[in-house]
């Protein structure tokens, strides 16, 4: 565990996550089906998909919507440009809500962020999202900006990837890097969508019954930036990605016909994933350019490390557990994440690290792993700094340190609290958002 600061090291400051404030289990989405689709007795597709939602294993899945009022009237699929001015609105705000608190614990102001790393699979608007959520948080103007796409579940790490990389290449200029990496999505945009496509043929159509809601962020540092008072979480060890090969058919999220983004997920996704693992890690053994007799993690073997696995469905943690040699205890994280909220795509991975942190001291070492449609494998290996985490700010001490953020977090929380106590129903509520 490390002790001491290295100048010329990366470190991870600060961590948070959020779910929505609505949820579904099991029961209430299998309730939702038969009231948006009557026949779903007679629907092979959704058949087999109500049979799946009973199989996964996860007990709720956090959601952005009320859906509770829905009926067969609402299972047209929202247009495009309803989604996409959803996500500006709900998908931000998570964003900026989950940055806050990030900030807020590494403690710096938001004039110290000097580059920004989002990551979505969710939003495919022009200008980004992150942009939004920069003017909301009040940075700069001139942070340095990086929008990812394309990498769906693996961008959580593909991000951090990003933040890390650019930190690393500010340390080589000897300036200082305070790098925010956020990762939201809204998957329960494109439910309906998903509902339609299962409605109209006898596949299985798994995402429904898998994907929540969700957002996460956090805060890189290089050495040059970290203050005496700031407390690490996690000093970045290594990092990495890899394609495998003859295998981009196995995963995709694309827009079809029916106004929607629609997951494919081959039976082959959780044996590529689980095979990838050993020979991504054995690739960043080779990739660091230190000594291996100085580098106390390179000698380890999987059981001697905690693991933080992005939880894309429950055929890849047990193939995971049992490839590696595993116990739950090892995988703890990823399984508490993966029964109670489901899978959230490219948050979840660093959703895990955040859970991880407060269970515990735990092992010395880290190796969080996503994996995305391409199929890519993205890797990064973590010295714990501290034993759960840096200590949380009181209250005050965020009120005098970040006043306007704080401020802001607080009416973004009892915004959400009025809407769920004064819901508005009917027509209003078509599309899950308030139209004005």
């Amino acid at each position: 565990m490390r002790s001491s600061i290295n100048i010329n090291s990366l470190y991870v400051v600060g961590l948070a996550h959020r779910y929505p404030p609505y949820t579904h289990e099991p029961d209430e989405f299998d309730d939702l089906v038969k009231r948006l689709y009557p026949q779903h007795a007679t629907l092979g597709g959704l058949k087999k998909l109500m049979a799946m939602n009973r199989r996964t294993g996860i007990k709720s899945r956090g959601i952005a919507f009320d859906t509770s009022n829905w009926t067969k009237e609402d299972a047209t699929p929202p247009s495009i440009h309803t989604l996409s001015q959803t996500f500006r609105a709900v998908g931000v705000d998570l964003a900026v809500a989950t940055c806050i608190e990030a900030i807020q614990e590494a403690q710096v102001s938001a004039a110290d962020v000097t580059h920004v790393v989002a990551v979505t699979c969710t939003d495919q608007g022009n200008p980004g999202y992150d942009l939004h959520v920069c003017q909301k948080l009040g940075l700069r103007s001139d942070v340095q900006r990086t929008l990812l796409h394309g990498v769906g579940c693996a961008g959580g790490l593909s991000a951090l990837r990003t933040g890390a990389n650019l930190a690393a290449a500010e340390s080589q200029k000897r300036r200082p890097a305070r790098v925010l990496v956020m990762a939201c999505e809204i998957c329960t945009l494109f439910l309906r969508a998903e509902l339609l496509a299962a409605s109209q043929d006898d596949a299985l159509h798994i995402a429904p019954a898998l994907f929540s809601d969700g957002a996460a962020a956090l805060v890189v540092c290089n050495g040059l930036a970290l203050r005496k008072d700031q407390h690490p979480i996690f000093e970045l060890q290594e990092w990495g990605s890899m394609s495998v090969p003859a295998t981009i058919s196995h995963m995709s999220y694309m827009v079809k016909k029916n106004a929607g983004l629609i997951a494919t997920l081959t039976k082959d996704v959780p044996s590529t994933a689980v095979s990838a693992i050993l020979p991504m890690l054995a690739t960043l053994r080779n990739a660091t350019q230190t000594p291996q007799e100085k580098l106390s993690w390179s000698k380890l073997g999987a059981t001697e490390f905690d693991w933080a696995i992005h939880p894309g469905g429950a055929a890849i943690l047990t193939g995971s557990q049992k490839a590696l040699g595993l116990t739950d205890e090892h995988m703890r994280a990823s399984l508490e994440v993966y029964n109670n909220y489901g899978n959230s795509s490219s948050p979840s991975v660093l959703i895990v690290l955040d859970k991880l942190r407060h269970m515990g001291k735990g092992r010395d070492y880290v190796v969080s792993t996503s994996f995305g449609p391409g199929m890519i494998i993205e890797m990064c290996i973590l010295e714990r700094c501290c034993a759960q985490g840096t200590p949380p700010l009181r209250s005050s001490m965020r009120w005098q340190a970040h006043p306007w953020l704080w401020l802001q977090s607080r009416l973004m929380r009892l915004m959400r609290e009025y809407e769920m106590t004064h819901r508005i129903s009917g027509k209003k509520h078509r599309h899950g958002i308030v139209e004005r």
